[in-house]
């Protein structure tokens, strides 16, 4: 199974995607989006900064479990990750979404 971006429609009527990594597990959310175009932008800059070491902030919650976003070149957060156990599993999810995020499979639900 290959990776995948998921465009799913809320329940207030805005757009958002998840990056789902080979395995079916998501790996990447985005924020809610007003316009579909926008998430599919959205998506579009994923494909381009996720290979890019320098547009992940590795960041540790409140409750002390560790997550990161990805950001865009212009500083915007465009996905944010699950909280994870640990730092080397935080650190094992960036390489996921590295390796997976350039994927053009987008599977639109909207």
């Amino acid at each position: 199974m290959a990776a995948k971006y998921v465009l799913k429609k809320t329940a207030n009527g805005q757009f958002k995607f998840d990056l789902h990594a080979g395995n079916g597990e998501p790996i990447l959310a985005s924020e809610s989006y007003v316009a579909k175009q926008s998430a599919e932008n959205g998506i579009a800059s994923v494909q381009k900064n996720s290979p890019d070491e320098d547009q992940y902030e590795r960041k540790t919650a409140s409750n002390g479990q560790a997550y990161f976003v990805l950001k865009a070149t212009n500083g915007q957060v465009i996905g944010t990750s699950e909280m994870y156990s640990s730092t080397q599993a935080r650190d094992n999810g960036i390489e996921s979404v590295k390796k997976n995020g350039p994927t053009t499979d987008v599977k639109d639900e909207t």
